[in-house]
């Protein structure tokens, strides 16, 4: 498993049946901060595509991630922890993930960031923005 991880990290991309033979849990979560932010500089790490792209943030599909830590710094905004590692206030993120990684798309490529997104970035109760 190490020559895997270290391949990883140099950017490589792991397949479903590689994938398959690590955790299934969703070890990550993108939580509130996300929401009218939408930077995707994590989506560019990925190194097993395992965002989802919605109208107004992204989530983590918890069958994909594997738990790399790779996103975590890339996040301007602070809005990716480890599962173990949410604030109180955030762990329900961890279902919301979990339910809109089913049904919204894979994003694979870095894209714009919406216009507004540094004014929403300063703004921290915004949960009730979320459109599914």
């Amino acid at each position: 498993m190490f020559l895997l991880d270290f391949w990883l990290l140099c950017g490589g991309r792991v397949t479903v049946r590689e994938r398959s033979r690590r955790n299934p849990r969703m070890t990550y979560v993108v939580t509130e901060s996300c929401i009218k932010c939408k930077y995707t500089d994590c989506v560019d790490v990925c190194p097993v595509d395992c965002f989802r792209e919605g109208p107004n943030m992204l989530v983590i599909d918890p069958d994909e991630c594997i738990d790399c830590t790779l996103c975590v710094a890339e996040c301007p905004v602070e809005a990716i922890f480890a599962e173990d590692d949410l604030p109180k206030e955030q762990r329900d993120f961890t279902a919301l993930n979990a339910e809109l990684a089913k049904t919204w798309p894979p994003i694979t490529e870095k894209v714009d960031a919406p216009a507004d997104a540094d004014e929403w970035a300063k703004v921290k109760e915004k949960r009730h923005l979320v459109e599914k």
